[in-house]
């Protein structure tokens, strides 16, 4: 009798071992650099910096038309560079600044003149919650983005790869949104959904401009606003590797340009509106929990009166 009791509690202890969870990642335990696109939700520690530069090349492989086709128009490079300079203000609040530069060899035209400064961005982001382990709620925040024309745009001449700003005082809001999820083996999965929305002034036009418009132009061109939904994985494989992917849609309004030619005529276009979708596979290799280095990909895979473009690019996120 005794024997058969052992007998069935070592079954029973057996089974319970085969049959348990494997233990579940900490959180201390997952090292990140961070998706391709989606911005973090997270806000940094008062005093804290984050210093993470991009570097890419918009590679231009076709256009889809107004019924999604797409059609080849040569092979084109934006050489260009982005970089985040975020400084923790509060614990809630952290505020950034984001230069760009670029360098353009386009299909057909001239290459730049040389390395070129983009538009720069300013940006605030306050934070709403804070994700907890056991709890639904994930981490919020609410972010407020200004950019400036700083980049060129119009008087180009010849060189209308010289034109790496938009001219227009941008304003942009966001929702950002990070949460976490314990796979079926105890690895994390990180989850982020961002939505945000833009909107320019008008900008004031002269002769050749980033907006089509040629030598002897006299005008203006009001474009249109930008709908951007962002969501984003990241896998932790282990404490130094993760596997990332964003999926992004992008809807873009219609930008007017209006004026006259050189010859007084009166000049009016439209861009027309735009769709596009894209998804970014990356990979996080993060050397310890402070730095970290990424390898991604951008690629437009669906589209409406968009461009077509595949863009590779490197980052290196740094915090301290």
């Amino acid at each position: 009798m005794h024997k058969t009791l052992l007998f069935l509690i070592l079954v029973a202890t057996g089974a319970a071992a085969q049959t348990s969870e494997p233990p579940r990642q900490s959180l201390a335990d997952a090292w990140w650099t961070g998706p391709m696109l989606a911005n973090s939700a997270s806000t940094l520690p008062q005093g804290h910096y984050l210093l993470e530069p991009y570097l890419y090349d918009v590679r231009g492989s076709g256009r889809f038309d107004n019924d999604g086709d797409r059609h080849s128009t040569g092979r084109s490079h934006g050489y260009g560079s982005l970089t985040y300079m975020t400084y923790g203000v509060t614990d809630t609040f952290s505020l950034s600044l984001i230069p760009t530069f670029g360098y353009t060899d386009p299909a057909q035209g001239r290459s730049s003149s040389g390395i070129g400064m983009g538009d720069l961005s300013v940006q605030g982001q306050y934070r709403l919650t804070q994700f907890q382990p056991g709890h639904w709620l994930p981490t919020i925040s609410v972010a407020v983005q200004q950019t400036f024309p700083t980049g060129e745009y119009d008087r180009l001449g010849d060189r209308a790869s010289d034109g790496f700003g938009g001219g227009a005082n941008t304003t942009m809001l966001g929702v950002y949104t990070q949460t976490y999820f314990w796979m079926h083996n105890g690895r994390i999965l990180r989850m982020r959904l961002n939505l945000t929305k833009d909107v320019s002034d008008r900008v004031s036009l002269t002769d050749a401009s980033v907006y089509g418009t040629a030598d002897g132009f006299r005008g203006s061109a009001k474009p249109g606003s930008n709908l951007v939904v962002n969501a984003a994985w990241e896998y932790s494989i282990t404490r130094n590797w993760v596997l990332a992917l964003d999926a992004v849609y992008r809807r873009s309004g219609n930008t007017r340009v209006s004026g006259v030619d050189a010859a007084g005529r009166a000049v009016q276009f439209d861009s027309g509106s735009s769709r596009s979708f894209a998804l970014a596979p990356a990979i996080e290799y993060n050397i310890n929990a402070n730095v970290g280095v990424l390898f991604g990909v951008r690629t437009i895979v669906a589209g409406r009166n968009t461009s077509a473009h595949v863009t590779p690019a490197i980052a290196v996120n740094i915090v301290r």
